[in-house]
């Protein structure tokens, strides 16, 4: 048995282990980016059943910052957990394709 060898086995498998906590970092970034375009999408969808009236005027600032606003919140709401899509993703994610 070489020592030597067993040393760089371990030393592999530590930058193994690193990597995967790097990857979960960033697996779990793409779930909240998943969920937070869904919520985009809700959101808007959403909006569009509001009926517009003529009491508050419309214009093409408003509808921007509402957009923008929109997209705000659905980003917020992705990374504080408020649905749990992004951790379903996940957890989906790694027991079909992540074999530990």
């Amino acid at each position: 048995m070489n020592v030597t060898n067993n040393y760089t086995n371990l030393e592999v498998l530590k930058t193994k282990a690193n990597n995967t906590k790097e990857d979960d970092k960033k697996l779990m970034k793409a779930c909240e980016d998943i969920e937070a375009e869904f919520l985009k999408i809700m959101l808007k969808e959403m909006k569009k059943t509001i009926p517009k009236d003529s009491l508050v005027e419309r214009s093409q600032g408003r509808e921007i910052f509402e957009d923008l606003y929109v997209e705000e919140l659905a980003v917020k709401s992705s990374k504080g957990s408020s649905l749990g899509l992004a951790k379903t993703i996940y957890d989906q994610f790694n027991k079909t394709y992540i074999k530990k």
